[in-house]
């Protein structure tokens, strides 16, 4: 089959190339998913460039890519979950960075899948794994999903693939949001049922401005704003963070997120009931993951960028 790999750890792109590769094994528990889209997560370019080697092993000629979203092809023994023609999204972390999904066909965990939601396109679909998991994670952690009725939230970087997830899910529960983003991002934010506030200097000031008794709860997609989170939290207040650690020490919490099959089943009924969805910034096939990689770098996507094997 063909995938993208990439031979060894690089800060780039350098080491990235498209070929052709052994097909996956398909185990006991295991479904053979062959790939309509995934989606691209800063994960992916930071696992290229080592970051997470103190965590993780991995094992060269590396396949990138967590997100998947596919046709159930064959099934291993014990998984009478699925069938073959079945159209399923997952989160497909494995323990070893090796077989990923930017490739035509991805080996998956029965229990890290769930059916497709009928209502996404599959670029929709690709994109939702990993950042509608990490969504729902941190708003049930901060106690504001799945009720937050009554409840002020505050989401940094409200715009992005996670942030735009969190905002929907957060208003599907009743809460108020705030979040924050650029200006140009603020009609969309709008749209999605927050009040948009700029981030930059003084933005702990312009939160107070419309929550002047602070918020209930911080959702933190972005990192780098510890101090805004702590200025504006209401006394009793709960925080999370999925890109700071310091949150963990300074009264929040610093959150992962496992794959996760009944999470993805939640999250396609918000879908179906029309109360989420995903926006596609941008495709790109197997032969552009570089690309995806640069576009995802820069920080200022809007949305998801999903690859199209």
């Amino acid at each position: 089959m063909r995938a993208v790999t990439y031979s060894k750890y690089a800060p780039d792109n350098s080491t990235l190339h498209l070929g052709e590769h052994p097909d996956a094994k398909v185990g006991p528990g295991q479904v053979l998913i062959e790939v309509k889209a995934a989606g691209v997560n800063p994960v992916d370019w930071k696992v290229l460039a080592g970051g997470l080697d103190a965590m993780m092993d991995a094992v060269f000629p590396a396949i990138p890519g967590w997100d998947v979203a596919g046709v159930v092809t064959a099934i291993g023994p014990d998984t009478p979950e699925f069938a073959v023609g079945d159209e399923v999204v997952a989160y497909a972390r494995k323990e070893v960075v090796r077989d990923g999904t930017f490739a035509e066909r991805v080996a998956v965990s029965a229990e890290a899948v769930a059916s497709k939601p009928a209502s996404l396109s599959w670029e929709q679909a690709g994109g939702l794994p990993l950042a509608g998991l990490t969504a729902l994670k941190t708003l049930r952690h901060i106690g504001i999903e799945p009720s937050g009725a009554g409840k002020t939230v505050l989401i940094h970087a409200a715009a992005g693939g996670v942030g735009s997830l969190g905002v929907q899910i957060a208003v599907a529960a009743g809460a108020r949001v705030i979040g924050t983003a650029s200006e140009r991002n603020h009609d969309y934010l709008r749209s999605l049922g927050a009040e948009p506030v700029t981030y930059g200097d003084g933005l702990a000031d312009r939160v107070r401005e419309l929550a002047p008794d602070g918020v209930d709860a911080v959702a933190d997609f972005v990192g780098g704003v510890l101090d805004v989170t702590l200025a504006v939290l209401a006394d009793g207040g709960q925080h999370a963070s999925i890109a700071d650690p310091g949150a963990a020490g300074n009264g929040g919490s610093w959150l992962w997120v496992r794959p996760n099959g009944p999470d993805l089943v939640r999250l396609g009924e918000l879908i179906d009931a029309g109360k989420l969805t995903i926006e596609v910034a941008q495709t790109f096939s197997l032969d552009q993951v570089g690309d995806a990689f640069d576009a995802s770098r820069s920080g200022t996507t809007r949305g998801k960028l999903v690859i199209v094997p």
